[in-house]
C-alpha cells in the first residue's frame, strides 16, 4: 500500500491543477466504497499543493468532500438493496428477523450521530454507511449528516497539509496513531456492552 500511494503522489505531482483537482475527487470517493485507499493522505497532499499555490484549498476541500459524501451514499444505497433482501419473509428464513427488525428501529433512532462522526471512525466508515443502508434510516438526513462529517474532517485534513507544509507527509504518522486509539476505544466499548450484556442475563440466574 505504501508503494502505492508513493507512486500516486508522484503521478499526481505531474498532473495538471484540473487533473489533480479529477483525481483528489475519485480518490476520496473510492476511499470509501474499495478501503483501504489513502484518501486521506491524498487529501492531506492536496492541502500542501495548496500551500504551494498549485491548487486552491478550499476546492479541495469540496472536491474531497463532495466525493467522500458521493461514496458513503453509495454504500449506503448497497446496504439498502442488501436490508431489502434480508427482510425479505420468503428468503433467508434462518435470520432472527424480529431482532433485525429491533436493532433496525434502534439504529433509526439514534445512528444519525454515528453519521456525524463516521468520518472521524477511522476504518469503520464503509461499514457505518452498510449498516445506515440497511436500516433504511433516513436519505435526506444521511446525505447532510454525512456531508457535515466529510466537510469537517476533509477541512481539518486539507489545512493541516498547507501549515505543515513539505512536512505534510508526518501527517500520515498521527493519522495511524489516531485510529490506533480510535479502534481500541471503540473495540473496549463493545467488549464493556458485552460484559454488562452478559451480566444483565446472568442477574435472574443469581437471584434463585
Amino acid at each position: 500500500m505504501a508503494e502505492i500511494f508513493t507512486g500516486l503522489v508522484e503521478w499526481m505531482s505531474a498532473l495538471s491543477p484540473v487533473a489533480t483537482y479529477l483525481t483528489i475527487l475519485s480518490v476520496a470517493y473510492l476511499e470509501n466504497v474499495l478501503p483501504p485507499v489513502p484518501g486521506d493522505m491524498i487529501v492531506v497532499f492536496g492541502g500542501y499543493m495548496a500551500g504551494l499555490g498549485v491548487l486552491n484549498p478550499w476546492v479541495v476541500i469540496g472536491l474531497a468532500t463532495i466525493g467522500g459524501t458521493l461514496g458513503f451514499m453509495s454504500m449506503y444505497a448497497i446496504g439498502h438493496r442488501v436490508g431489502l433482501g434480508l427482510l425479505d419473509p420468503d428468503r433467508y428464513k434462518w435470520l432472527p428477523k424480529r431482532r433485525i427488525l429491533k436493532a433496525r428501529t434502534y439504529l433509526q433512532r439514534w445512528g444519525y450521530s454515528l453519521i456525524a462522526a463516521n468520518r472521524f471512525l477511522s476504518g469503520l466508515r464503509s461499514v457505518i454507511s452498510l449498516t445506515v443502508g440497511m436500516a433504511h434510516m433516513s436519505i435526506t438526513r444521511t446525505t447532510v449528516w454525512s456531508f457535515a462529517s466529510a466537510l469537517v474532517w476533509t477541512t481539518l485534513l486539507t489545512w493541516a497539509g498547507v501549515f505543515v507544509g513539505e512536512n505534510w507527509t508526518v501527517v500520515g504518522g498521527y493519522l495511524r496513531t489516531y485510529g490506533v486509539v480510535v479502534t481500541v476505544i471503540i473495540v473496549l466499548f463493545v467488549l464493556l456492552r458485552l460484559f454488562l450484556y452478559w451480566k444483565k442475563r446472568e442477574l435472574p440466574i443469581e437471584s434463585k
